[in-house]
């Protein structure tokens, strides 16, 4: 039978599941496809850096994930040398390390609270699309078939996206490292950090994960199997042995795997209707702990647009600067966790000492050490502006502290945070001016607090960027700016 919604999303992985929510919050009716039945104990991604978690802040879940993860305050460059997190200018100054299914959990129940329909057991089999939206069959666990229709459709459905492949997306790259091994263990010796090391042999990578368990990635260079080798503990236990000089009593595994990481790109990705999230769109080295950091932050910027578009108050070429943002940020996780790796599999003795001490001095020099923070950590993305724009225009809108409300004005808040504001999934105007009307619908109004560091005036997207900021008020240059970012004004009744 064919059920129809305005937006589908196939994949109820955290990418998947964030976008899910954000339409659900603007009012836009979602159905997420996932093929799994129920949800997976064994994932692979656990560490959630400070910015992915100001905008889990921004949709009111940062707290709850936070309560049951490992805060990391430093984070290990190649060497010895370490980056302080501590001094990130963030609500969230550390690393946060926590099983993907604990990300999932809180994600899903935000979507599901908010509306958003998830379906499990349902196997997307085909995708076409016309004019007028996107059809999808689908497989149900129990053998039945049906389709299912929507206005937009987004492939979020992992490496081996079914959309991807049914609409013939290209997805360009190579294999960088073959028969890595993965396992979450118990310790006889827990660890309350991550410790990682390379030699000669290969690497080794364990970490706590917050729940008892500990997480083990290990690469032994010259024993390279298939993926789909039978994996032993004693495998691991031996390539880590080697790399950190103990394998910490590891024991009871719940999971063993091998697998092999990619470094693919989509060259776009939208196609008409559809379009692709996450690692549907985008694989690379696990170095750095980017990959589910990087699709939540694709899946917060498509959902306010996708939003508008689908609600009539914006073009569909909005969606186009999808694309033009999330691209180009996807290419360089690409290029520089590839980097990393790369630089982390050197065994040559010289050249190890060379990157230990260049390690050492850039952790020591407090400017550079905060631009590599603020690079590793996301704090410091930021999306092209327009010449001539405001310098702060297209960078990452700070927590800035709200006075509070003093009236009971349509479209204004008792936020006591921009964050705060930011839950409603609505653009949010900061400014110490009159409010505007007509656009009470699409954004909310706050005043900073007295003492505030900011622009006089500054309207922040959805996920948390500066759309466009002033020193003084325009009004004329605000009303253009609301038209251009918000849709047109809503008639104002006379009075």
């Amino acid at each position: 039978m064919s059920k129809a919604t305005e937006v589908l999303i196939v994949g109820a992985g955290p990418t998947g599941l964030m976008l899910a929510g954000d339409l659900a919050a603007a009012g836009v009716s979602v159905t997420v496809l996932e093929r799994r039945t129920e949800r997976s104990q064994l994932t692979r991604a656990f560490a959630v850096h400070a910015r992915t978690l100001e905008l889990l802040d921004a949709r009111g879940v940062a707290d709850e994930l936070v309560a049951g993860g490992v805060q990391i305050g430093k984070l290990q460059m190649i060497g010895d040398a370490q980056l302080d997190l501590r001094r990130l200018p963030s609500r969230f100054p550390y690393m946060l390390l926590t099983p993907q299914y604990a990300t999932e959990a809180v994600l899903a129940k935000r979507a599901e609270a908010l509306g958003a329909e998830v379906v499990t057991g349902a196997e997307v089999t085909g995708v076409e699309q016309d004019a007028d939206g996107v059809s999808v069959t689908v497989r149900r666990s129990d053998g039945t078939s049906g389709a299912r229709r929507a206005a937009y459709l987004v492939g979020a459905d992992g490496m081996n996206s079914v959309v991807r492949r049914a609409l013939g997306f290209p997805f360009p790259g190579r294999a960088a490292l073959r028969s890595v091994m993965l396992a979450d263990v118990r310790l006889t010796v827990p660890q309350s950090m991550p410790v990682a090391n390379a030699v000669r042999e290969g690497i080794a990578f364990v970490s706590p994960l917050g729940d008892g368990w500990h997480r083990v990635v290990a690469w032994d260079r010259d024993r390279q199997l298939p993926v789909e080798a039978p994996l032993d503990l004693e495998e691991v236990r031996t390539i880590t042995r080697k790399a950190l000089g103990t394998d910490f009593g590891m024991h009871d595994p719940r999971w063993l795997s091998r697998f092999q990481t990619d470094e693919r790109q989509v060259p776009r990705y939208r196609l008409g209707r559809v379009l692709l999230a996450g690692d549907a769109a985008h694989v690379h080295s696990p170095a750095g702990g980017q990959g589910m950091n990087t699709g939540l932050q694709d899946a917060a910027n498509l959902a306010w647009r996708l939003a508008a578009v689908v609600r009539g108050w914006a073009p569909e070429g909005l969606l186009d600067g999808y694309q033009a943002e999330r691209h180009p940020i996807g290419r360089e996780v690409i290029r520089d966790s590839g980097r990393m790796m790369r630089l982390a599999l050197i065994h040559s003795p010289v050249l190890s000492t060379a990157m230990n001490l260049l390690s050492r001095v850039a952790a020591a020099v407090p400017p550079v050490a905060d631009r590599l923070v603020a690079k590793a950590t996301g704090i410091a993305i930021s999306y092209p502006a327009p010449s001539g724009t405001h310098p702060r225009t297209g960078h990452r809108a700070p927590d800035l502290e709200l006075a509070p409300s003093t009236g009971p004005a349509t479209g204004s808040s008792s936020a006591t945070r921009l964050y705060e504001a930011l839950r409603a999934c609505r653009f949010v105007l900061v400014s110490r001016f009159p409010e505007v009307t007509g656009w009470e619908d699409r954004t909310i109004t706050v005043t900073p607090a007295a003492g505030a560091k900011a622009p006089a005036v500054l309207l922040v997207r959805p996920d948390g960027y500066i759309a466009w900021a002033a020193d003084d008020h325009d009004h004329n240059a605000l009303l253009t700016a609301l038209t251009t970012w918000v849709g047109p004004r809503q008639d104002v009744p006379s009075t």
